[in-house]
């Protein structure tokens, strides 16, 4: 299915189409199938979305106690370290609604990155559908970086990977390695993906991504395109003045 491109004004306004979409995503999973399985991210774009959902109207319309948030990969540092996915997001978002502690699967961060690795997977087991050893998220947050790196998946980095998840221990330009992400496998079986890309600083990159030639080993990026699901990019003018 060819990706969905929406542009908005500027981070605020793609920040609450966003937040719309993750109203109505949660909604229809839950209708549904009981359940909303989420996979965020960290960052500075994702930020304004999480304290938009943090506030009214949406943060009403969204049934919590039904809601299961996972991260898309995480930094291996202390969960109240600044850099850490999961802090960021409990302090925009999750301090603010009533989502039970049991529903927030946080990457156990201050293991070292394969126990780290190992010990998700094993939870993400725990939600698994089908024939998968991983949930088909309903919607999954992802950024992309000035280098089309998304989650941890960064240029050069393999791309045939076989695991759900992965420890991160190659160091990529100014970029610390110690990290943990989720892989393309689970990715790309999930329902929804939704790119947030803001700033002209990454519009070379985004239509190289979404117009140019494939090259999925410098441009990791490219390797997310779901079997069966969509793909939304929500991007601002500036990211999309290339395009």
């Amino acid at each position: 299915m060819k990706p969905k491109i929406q542009v908005y004004k500027n981070l605020q306004g793609l920040s609450i189409a966003a937040a719309e979409l993750f109203v109505r995503s949660a909604a229809q999973a839950i209708e549904k199938r009981g359940r909303f399985l989420t996979a965020l991210s960290g960052g500075n774009t994702p930020n304004p979305l999480y304290q938009t959902l943090a506030s009214a109207p949406y943060r009403d319309q969204v049934h919590w106690a039904k809601v299961h948030v996972f991260w898309g990969d995480e930094r291996c540092v202390p969960p109240d370290d600044p850099g850490n996915c999961y802090y960021q997001v409990r302090l925009a978002l999750l301090d603010h609604v009533d989502i039970p502690a049991d529903n927030i699967h946080r990457i156990q961060s201050t293991l070292e990155p394969a126990s780290a690795a190992s010990d998700y997977a094993r939870t993400l087991k725990v939600f698994s559908t089908s024939s998968l050893d991983w949930p088909r998220f309903d919607l999954v947050l992802l950024g992309m970086g000035e280098d089309g790196h998304t989650a941890s998946l960064f240029p050069g980095s393999p791309v045939e990977i076989e695991s759900p998840t992965i420890a991160v221990t190659a160091n990529y330009q100014d970029r610390p390695a110690r990290r943990i992400s989720l892989t393309p496998l689970v990715f790309n079986s999930a329902r929804q993906i939704v790119f947030l890309v803001s700033g002209e600083s990454k519009a070379e990159t985004l239509a190289n991504v979404l117009n140019g030639e494939y090259h999925p080993e410098q441009l990791p990026a490219q390797r997310i395109h779901p079997t069966d699901g969509e793909v939304i990019w929500l991007v601002d003018e500036a990211a999309a003045s290339k395009l």
